[in-house]
Parts: structure tokens; C-alpha cells; sequence
């Protein structure tokens, strides 16, 4: 995969490609990155990229002519790109987000800067927009480097084991379960004993359940849509009646009960 992204500070780049993960990538062909100095493309002695907004207002604008040009310099050398920029106004990135990049052969991420891009920029030259996630940062570069590194790790022999990044967090609308490595115990909290076992089966059990339960009381808006296995639908139910157990103990009757747990008179 061929990664370009384009920037007015592309030195905050080369960091976070020559670390990691990305190096790795890097230096196995598997991914070819560069950084493209929007300013090189300004016009005039200063190279400005940015003005002030027409209709009055704070901050200022990226101006859609370096911006325009250094893309089309790009797109003559990856013609077939995906074009993305980044913008808080964009598709909030997921994992799935991630998996369809992952299967373009080149990308392109426009880094914003400012209070943003002049709009005839993004409705012309961009295939797309991205958000990491309701919040505003100063450059569209940190999101950048969001976006590459969980797009990379999904390209195949990136991580060395194939089976890594599908058994990451939301790799099946799951959370991933708990992970535990040397010492056995640590401040009087043992790992616990399923795993010292060396029974294959009854850890990968134990690993189902757990990221089945980390997902439910976490996050159970991602189990709405997923596909739930047998055994899963019957831990649920299991836990569902223990639930109900818990409440009838406490002097309640299950969900219907009026208020204050008591039962009625």
C-alpha cells in the first residue's frame, strides 16, 4: 500500500514512520509512505497556505489552490487514490472504516489546519472526509497518523502473526478479553488459574466468555448488531437468570418491580 499524506509540517511524519510498527511496514515493502510539503505548491515569496475567512470571523482558512495543486501532483503519480481528509465534521472512524482503507492499494490523507479548508477544496478533490472522534485538534496530523497506524496493522504480514488483528478489540463487534503475562501474581491478584493450565480448549472458553463479558458491560451497544454463536446466546441467558437471582434476593421480582425494590402490598 502506498500512504501520502499531505501537510504543511510533513517533519511530523518522519517520527511515527520510523517507529514501531510503521518501520516495520516500511522496511518490508508493505507499505510506502511519504509526506508532501503542501507549502512547496504556494504561490509567491512566502508560500502562504492559509487567508482570512470571507464573511468576517476568527482563525483562518487553508486556501484550496496549493492544496488543489499538491493533490494533483500526487494523483499523477497514484492516480487510483483514495482521497481523505481529515475533519471533525467527517464519518467518525471505526474499525470497519479501517478494513475498507485497508483494502485500497494507495491513500491519500489531507491534513487540515486552522479552522479548516476552503470548501471547494474538500466538494472537488475529496473522495471523503474522516473524524477520529467528537473533539477538535490543531492539525489534521495526529488523526493522520490514527487512521495509518490502524489501517497498516490490518495489512497482511504487518504484524507477523495473520492472526492478530482479527482477535484485537472489534475485530467481531467484540471487546478483547483480558490479557495477563509473567509473574503469576502480582500485589496479591493471581492470574487466573484457567490460563496456567495448559488445556487449550477451556482457555479459548474462558477467552470467548470474557471478551463476551467485557463487551456486555462495557460497551453493549456493539452486541446489537452482532451475530451471537449458541454458546454465546446461553452464556447470556445464564447470566440474565443470575441477574434475575441477584435482584429476588434483594427483595425485588426482576425488571417489573416497583420502584424502591420492595414488593408490592
Amino acid at each position: 500500500m502506498k500512504v501520502v499524506v499531505l501537510t504543511i509540517f510533513p517533519e511530523l511524519m518522519q517520527a511515527f514512520w520510523e517507529n514501531g510498527i510503521m518501520r516495520r511496514a516500511i522496511e518490508s515493502g508493505a507499505v510506502a509512505a511519504q509526506a508532501v510539503n503542501i507549502r512547496d505548491f504556494a504561490q509567491g515569496r512566502h508560500k502562504v497556505t492559509d487567508d482570512r475567512p470571507y464573511g468576517g470571523g476568527c482563525g483562518m482558512v487553508m486556501k484550496p489552490e496549493p492544496l488543489a495543486a499538491a493533490l494533483r501532483d500526487v494523483k499523477q503519480q497514484t492516480p487510483g487514490a483514495l482521497t481523505l481528509l481529515m475533519s471533525p465534521q467527517g464519518r467518525c472512524f471505526d474499525q470497519a472504516m479501517a478494513r475498507e482503507m485497508a483494502a485500497h492499494e494507495a491513500l491519500v490523507i489531507v491534513c487540515g489546519r486552522y479552522e479548516g479548508v476552503d470548501e471547494r477544496f474538500s466538494e472537488q478533490f475529496v473522495d471523503g472526509e474522516v473524524s477520529i472522534g467528537d473533539f477538535v485538534l490543531t492539525g489534521g496530523e495526529v488523526a493522520a497518523m490514527v487512521v495509518m497506524d490502524a489501517v497498516v496493522r490490518l495489512l497482511p504480514g504487518v504484524l507477523g502473526n495473520e492472526d492478530s488483528a482479527e482477535q484485537d478489540s472489534f475485530g467481531h463487534q467484540r471487546l478483547d478479553h483480558a490479557h495477563y503475562t509473567r509473574p503469576p501474581e502480582f500485589e496479591g491478584r493471581p492470574v487466573p488459574e484457567v490460563l496456567l493450565s495448559g488445556h487449550h480448549e477451556r482457555i479459548s472458553e474462558w477467552r470467548r466468555a470474557d471478551a463476551l463479558l467485557r463487551t456486555f458491560a462495557r460497551r453493549p451497544d456493539l452486541l446489537h448488531g452482532a451475530t451471537l454463536s449458541k454458546e454465546e446466546i446461553a452464556l447470556l441467558g445464564a447470566w440474565h437468570r443470575e441477574l434475575e437471582s441477584i435482584i429476588r434476593s434483594q427483595g425485588g421480582s426482576g425488571p417489573d418491580s416497583p420502584p424502591g425494590g420492595g414488593q408490592e402490598r
